[in-house]
């Protein structure tokens, strides 16, 4: 059988009873595609390696743990594994990635870009759940306020005057809702491959 017809998921398998050369063809198979993410976040060709060799450390040891259990959506796997690490990276730099070309990454504009195609729009649907349980265990009063900010796009006059808070309040309820929203990623390791 040709390696071209032989599925992600059966080489997968092939690799978890010890048959070696199935993970390299896994690995040969969507090289350019898990690379290419990782360096249109990173723009840097070392950064980029070193995620790509993490991206496949990590997807080894949870095959040879046995741990695995999407079957038949190895790709999405280990996207969304270089996608942890990617964000990684960049907490443990102090920067995050360029997901736009301003420059500045908002986490937001992941979720409110319509022209994705199908790779970009698993990432986006994978961090808008993630974001959505973050958000969702933030103090009421914070949530609203981050709510209101970046998903109706209130300013911060229009957010006092809907919740009858002074402006400054409005501004440190979301102050401390970005704050919280770090401890909380930090807390349950979140976007790490569950």
């Amino acid at each position: 059988m040709q390696k071209e017809l032989i599925t992600d998921a059966t080489l997968v398998s092939n690799y978890i009873q010890g048959e070696e050369f199935a993970l390299e063809t896994l690995i040969t198979r969507h090289k350019q595609r898990i690379y290419s993410f990782i360096y249109s976040k990173v723009y840097d060709r070392d950064i980029a390696e070193d995620i790509f060799q993490d991206t496949f450390i990590k997807v080894i040891r949870t095959l040879k743990k046995g741990k695995y259990n999407e079957e038949g959506k190895f790709l999405p796997w280990v996207m969304r594994i270089s996608h942890n690490l990617v964000i990684d990276h960049f907490r443990k730099n102090s920067r995050m990635p360029k997901f736009s070309n301003t420059g500045d990454f908002n986490i937001f504009s992941v979720l409110s870009d319509n022209a994705l195609d199908a790779e970009k729009s698993l990432i986006k649907s994978q961090v808008e759940s993630d974001v959505r349980k973050v958000i969702d265990e933030l103090p009421e009063d914070q949530k609203e306020v981050l709510m209101m900010r970046m998903y109706y796009d209130m300013s911060f006059k229009e957010i006092s005057e809907k919740t009858g808070v002074s402006i400054n309040t409005a501004l440190g309820r979301m102050r401390y809702a970005l704050i919280n929203m770090r401890k909380i990623i930090d807390k349950h390791k979140i976007i790490l491959t569950n």
